[in-house]
């Protein structure tokens, strides 16, 4: 299986962590934030990483890396930034997965963690999906809810959804490489 994938994020790392834990293979990691501590994650397993601030730099360097390491797909990881139509446009259909904590439609974009225990809904979740033009709007690959309790907060409701995340995203991204595969060996 060519489980060759680039991971782009903006913090922490913990879903990369868990990607690398599944044994799938990262080609290179990029950030948006050159302090982000998913970087010394990824440099201290010995994958390649780079940064910029700039967007257009960093979509023009994980295009060129995309070919030169031959990745299967591209994994947002915590990544905070809107790609470029042009970035899109360029690559494959469905060549780009990102992971959000809500059960998209709902509570898309930044703080859906606070909008749903504000809303009083009994249920939030993860959502894998393909990413578009929109935020949070592309096609659902993958859901799993949690329940939310009456006192939980944000904290407790986060440590839930990460624990969801960290199952589900490995788990997705091994479904969509055996599909290409697959595909592939259809052709």
């Amino acid at each position: 299986m060519n489980d060759k994938i680039a991971v782009l994020l903006s913090g922490n790392g913990s879903n990369l962590k868990a990607i690398m834990n599944s044994g799938i293979k990262i080609s290179f990691v990029a950030s948006n934030n050159p302090n982000a501590r998913g970087l010394n994650i990824a440099k201290e397993a010995g994958i390649f990483t780079f940064s910029s601030t700039n967007l257009s730099i960093l979509e023009e360097q994980v295009l060129k890396l995309t070919l030169k390491y031959n990745v299967s797909l591209i994994v947002l990881a915590g990544f905070m930034r809107l790609l470029s139509k042009s970035f899109l446009k360029s690559l494959p259909e469905k060549f780009i997965i990102n992971i959000h904590p809500s059960i998209l439609p709902a509570f898309k974009g930044l703080n859906a963690i606070e909008q749903a225990i504000e809303s009083c809904v009994q249920y939030t979740g993860v959502t894998v999906h393909y990413v578009d033009e929109g935020m949070d709007t592309g096609s659902i690959i993958e859901q799993k809810k949690v329940k939310i309790y009456k006192n939980d907060t944000k904290k407790s409701l986060q440590t839930r959804l990460k624990a969801t995340e960290h199952c589900l995203y490995p788990e997705t991204i091994k479904k969509i490489l055996l599909k290409q595969l697959k595909n592939k060996n259809n052709l």
